[in-house]
C-alpha cells in the first residue's frame, strides 16, 4: 500500500475517533441521550474501503484504541473475524488521550477554574459557563478562550478605576498597551466586554464604539450633542446653544447659564436630530445620551442638574427594550444623585401604537421589568409585564 493510502486511512481512523468523542461531549453535555457510539452510517467509509491492507490499518488502530481502554469494537457474532460493525466509548479521557485533545467537560472546568475569582463581580459569568457546558458559545467562542474573558474582567476594573481617579476619557489604544502591552488587545474584547456590561448572554450585539463608550473608553472622541434655546456655561464663557444643536466636549460644559423649563434626554441620534430640528428654540434643554452614556457624559449631566431648581422635570426617552430600561435605570441613579427623579416620557406599553409593537421574549420581559423597577418606574414594570411588548424609539 502506498505512503498516500496509508495516510489517507489514518486520516479515517482519526476521523472515526473524533466522531466518537464528539458524541461523547454532547452526550455529557446532555446534548444527546444516547450512549456515544459508532455504527452503520458513521463506518460506512471504512466498509467501503476496497483494499485490504486499508481495513486492516484501520482495524489496527481501533485494536490500539481497545487495548488502552478508550473503546470496545465488537464484530459479528456469527463472524469473529468480520468487520467491524460497532464501536463503543469505554472512557472518554482514555480517547481524548490517545487524539491529543481535552474533552470538553475538561476544558469547561478548566475555564470555571480560571474565571471563578470574577464570579462575584460578574454574575453574567455563571451563564457564560452554563452556555459552554452545554455546546452552546457566548458571541462565537467556547472555554478555549475563557483567558480572554478573563482579560475583559480586567479591562473593566481598570476602567473603572481610572473614572474613580478623575480619567473620565481613555484613547482605548493608549489603555490596552498600559494594560497588556498590546495596542488592540482591548478592541479584540469588546464582544465579551458586551456581555459583561449588560449582563446578558442572549442580549443583541452592541456596536464596538458603544460598548467602549460606556468604559470611557474610545478610538475618536466624541462630543456631547445638546439642543435648546438655553445658554449653557463653557470653559471660556457662557453661550446659547446654536440651532439646531451644539456638539461640545463634555469636560468643556460647566454647567447652565439660564434655566430651562425640563430636561429631557434622549437615547438615538435620530430621534435626538428630529427634536433638536422642532424644538431648538423652545426653553427645553435636550440631551442625546449616545446609547448608554460615558463617564465623562454623566460626569457633565450631574454638572448640570446640580444647577436646576428641584422643582425642574427631568425625563428621559428610550427604546422600549432592555437597553433602553437598562439606560434608563442608569439615568435615574444620575438624577437620584443630583436630587432630582427621573421621569419617563414616551415609554409606556400604551404609547406604541399597535403596528411597531414586537412581541418579548420572556427572559427579555423580565429584565425590562427589572430595570424598570430600578429606574423607580413601578407602574411602567407591571404595564410591560402585562402587555410583554417591545419597541425601538424611533417607532
Amino acid at each position: 500500500m502506498s505512503r498516500r493510502d496509508q495516510t489517507e486511512m489514518n486520516l479515517l481512523a482519526r476521523k472515526a475517533l473524533e466522531r466518537l468523542l464528539k458524541s461523547a461531549d454532547k452526550h455529557e453535555a446532555g446534548a444527546a441521550v444516547r450512549r456515544p457510539a459508532l455504527t452503520d452510517v458513521a463506518l460506512s467509509e471504512y466498509r467501503e474501503l476496497r483494499s485490504l491492507k486499508a481495513k486492516e490499518d484501520f482495524e489496527a488502530v481501533m485494536a490500539y484504541a481497545q487495548a488502552e481502554g478508550a473503546i470496545k469494537a465488537q464484530r459479528p457474532r456469527h463472524d469473529p473475524h468480520g468487520l467491524i460493525e460497532r464501536i463503543e466509548l469505554v472512557n472518554v479521557a482514555k480517547l481524548a488521550s490517545i487524539l491529543d485533545k481535552v474533552p470538553h467537560a475538561v476544558r469547561v472546568q478548566s475555564a470555571r477554574q480560571a474565571l471563578s475569582a470574577r464570579l462575584g463581580e460578574h454574575p453574567v459569568l455563571i451563564d457564560v459557563l452554563s452556555h459552554w457546558e452545554k455546546l452552546k458559545k457566548v458571541r462565537g467562542s467556547g472555554p478555549g478562550v475563557a483567558a480572554s474573558w478573563a482579560m475583559a474582567c480586567d479591562v473593566i476594573a481598570y476602567c473603572q478605576a481610572q473614572v474613580a481617579l478623575g480619567a473620565m476619557e481613555m484613547p482605548v489604544r493608549d489603555a490596552s498597551a498600559r494594560l497588556f502591552k498590546d495596542s488592540k488587545r482591548i478592541e479584540s474584547l469588546t464582544p465579551y466586554l458586551d456581555v459583561l456590561l449588560t449582563g446578558n448572554v442572549e442580549g443583541n450585539a452592541r456596536s464596538e464604539a458603544e460598548v467602549l463608550q460606556e468604559l470611557g473608553l474610545y478610538r475618536e472622541p466624541q462630543p456631547s450633542r445638546l439642543a435648546g434655546n438655553i445658554v449653557v456655561r463653557r470653559e471660556r464663557g457662557a453661550f446659547p446653544l446654536d440651532r439646531p444643536y451644539s456638539a461640545l466636549p463634555s469636560s468643556t460644559v460647566l454647567g447652565l447659564g439660564s434655566m430651562p423649563r425640563q430636561v429631557l434626554t434622549i437615547e438615538n441620534q435620530t430621534t435626538f436630530h428630529v427634536w433638536a430640528r422642532q424644538h431648538c428654540d423652545s426653553d427645553v434643554l435636550c440631551v442625546y445620551t449616545a446609547g448608554m452614556p460615558s463617564p465623562a457624559w454623566r460626569a457633565m449631566y450631574l454638572r448640570l442638574l446640580s444647577d436646576l431648581p428641584v422643582s425642574t422635570p427631568v425625563l428621559h426617552w428610550g427604546d422600549l427594550d432592555e437597553g433602553g430600561f437598562r439606560i434608563a435605570a442608569f439615568l435615574s441613579r444620575c438624577v437620584t444623585e443630583a436630587g432630582h427623579i427621573l421621569l419617563p416620557w414616551k415609554m409606556r406599553p400604551a404609547d406604541i401604537p399597535e403596528s411597531l409593537r414586537r412581541a418579548a421574549p420572556t427572559r427579555t420581559l423580565d429584565r425590562m421589568v427589572k430595570y424598570a423597577s430600578e429606574a423607580g418606574w413601578n407602574d411602567i414594570a407591571r404595564e410591560l409585564a402585562e402587555a410583554r411588548v417591545l419597541a425601538e424609539q424611533e417607532g
